[in-house]
């Protein structure tokens, strides 16, 4: 599998009737590729997922496939609740063209993992062809994947790739040393430069959709050994990311990427929008978001 850097998490531009603004995913689409993305994560949590239908997110993949047009590679991520409605998804993905697909474990239900384990059997089985990459996200998922469940995961699915959205850097040492041949990717923005050490191969970021150069930079000052500037610029992504969290991430980079020219909606409801008192604060952070 052969995927790393930088790889934004795309958002899903709507318009004012929170309908998909496609046109505007495609010029998001375009200006992350100038601005050094290595790939793109598609229908994720921060694209909105959960509050799409099934044409939608097909639809939304295919749009972003056709428009990198094999420049870079497209991770489709396909999770659901169940079984049957992620591998049509999965399916979907590998007749138009993605790189790979990936998945939350299932949840809502309270799953046991050997349920899980079999979620993930069902992913492989259906879509042999394409490598899968498991998304840890234990915040919103309510399981963690770690360094010793995740064999049952791996020798059921033969899965190739660990998104990695948790704090826990120690598990995810345990997790490199244990599968060197897996992907690892981080999937928390604000502690990618604690993560470089571990061996990781890149990382799949919601900020990266207002942050890509910086990220980029950041990457490559650590792999000149440029430990200072390193420490430099993820104390000031972390900054930003701070009142993006304070007004709400989703919300955050749909103002911020309607503001630079990039007509890109509210998140939909029950989202609320951003209001007065919140503007101000991403205002107050718009030139140094976009500042390369």
């Amino acid at each position: 599998m052969n995927i790393s850097g930088i790889i934004p998490a795309l958002i899903t531009p709507f318009n004012d009737n929170y309908e998909v603004n496609y046109e505007a995913l495609k010029e998001l689409v375009e200006k992350l590729i100038a601005d050094g993305a290595s790939g793109f994560y598609a229908c994720g949590s921060t694209a909105e997922c959960f509050l799409m239908n099934e044409d939608e997110r097909k639809k939304v993949l295919e749009t972003v496939i056709k428009v990198t047009n094999d420049r870079v590679p497209v991770i489709a991520h396909i999770g659901n609740i169940g079984s049957e409605k992620t591998c049509e998804l999965a399916r979907h993905a590998r007749e138009v063209g993605a790189a790979a697909v990936s998945s939350v474990p299932p949840f809502y239900y309270k799953f046991g993992f050997d349920e899980i384990v079999s979620y993930y059997a069902d992913i492989a089985k259906a879509v042999p062809e394409l490598p899968l990459i498991v998304y840890n996200i234990p915040m919103f998922a309510g399981v963690e994947i770690n360094a010793d469940n995740l064999k049952a995961i791996v020798d059921a699915s033969g899965a190739k790739g660990l998104k990695y959205t948790a704090y826990n850097l120690y598990e995810l040492d345990k997790i490199s040393r244990r599968y060197p041949d897996m992907k690892l990717f981080c999937g928390h923005d604000e502690i990618f430069s604690n993560a470089l050490p571990i061996g990781i191969d890149g990382a799949i970021g919601s900020t990266f959709n207002v942050m890509t150069p910086k990220f980029v930079e950041l990457d490559k000052q650590y792999k000149s050994g440029n430990q200072a500037a390193v420490e430099k610029l993820q104390r000031e992504v972390n900054e930003l990311i701070e009142v993006m969290i304070k007004v709400g991430v989703n919300s955050s980079i749909k103002y911020l990427l309607t503001k630079s020219g990039i007509s890109c909606g509210d998140c939909r409801r029950p989202f609320a929008k951003v209001n007065e008192e919140q503007a101000k604060c991403l205002d107050a952070i718009y030139s140094r978001v976009f500042d390369k």
